[in-house]
C-alpha cells in the first residue's frame, strides 16, 4: 500500500474511530466494546488505531495493547471479508478435516503460515470444535455451517462466494 492510500485510510478509520469513541463516552472502563467496534469495522485492530484510541482514553499504549492482545477475539492481523472455519474436533478429524482444509488452502492459494488471502476476501483458521459433528467434516464461512465436506463442496462454495463478491 503506497504512503499517500495509507495516510488516506487511516483519515477515513479516524473519522469512525471518533464516532466510536465518542458513542462511548471516551470512557476507558468501555475499552472492549470499543475495541470490539473497531475491530468490526475493519476486520482487525490496526496499531495507528490502538495508539489513538490510548491517546483520547487518556490510558496507557501499552493497557490498549494489552487488553488488545490478551483476548482471542481481537486480531492485530488484517482478517478477510469472509471468515472460513474448519472444525478439527475429534469427529471432524476422524472424517477428513485435514482434507478439507487443504482443499480450501489450495482453492485460495494460501501458502504455509498464510491465513489471509492478499485480496481481503478470505482468512481460514481451525477451531477446536464448531458443534456440528452429525455434519462432519464441517466447514463455517462466517455465520453458515456447511457439512459434511469434501473437496468438490469446498470448491462450489467458495466459487459462490468470490461471484457474490465481483457481484457486489
Amino acid at each position: 500500500m503506497e504512503k499517500s492510500e495509507n495516510a488516506l485510510t487511516l483519515g477515513r478509520s479516524f473519522e469512525k474511530v471518533n464516532a466510536i469513541l465518542e458513542k462511548h463516552g471516551y470512557d476507558p472502563s468501555n475499552l472492549i466494546a470499543i475495541l470490539q467496534e473497531i475491530q468490526e469495522e475493519y476486520r482487525y485492530l490496526p496499531e495507528e488505531i490502538l495508539t489513538y484510541v490510548a491517546t483520547a482514553l487518556r490510558v496507557s499504549p501499552a493497557y490498549v495493547y494489552g487488553v488488545a492482545t490478551f483476548y482471542a477475539q481481537f486480531s492485530l492481523e488484517p482478517k478477510g471479508k469472509h471468515i472460513i472455519r474448519v472444525c478439527d474436533g475429534t469427529a471432524c478429524h476422524v472424517k477428513g478435516s485435514e482434507k478439507v482444509l487443504k482443499a480450501i488452502r489450495e482453492y485460495l492459494g494460501l501458502r504455509e503460515g498464510e491465513k489471509t488471502t492478499p485480496d481481503l476476501l478470505f482468512t481460514v483458521e481451525t477451531v477446536a470444535c464448531i458443534g456440528a459433528c452429525a455434519l462432519a467434516p464441517v466447514m463455517a464461512v462466517d455465520d453458515q455451517v456447511y457439512g459434511p465436506m469434501d473437496e468438490e463442496k469446498v470448491r462450489q462454495i467458495l466459487e459462490k462466494l468470490e461471484q457474490e463478491s465481483e457481484a457486489s
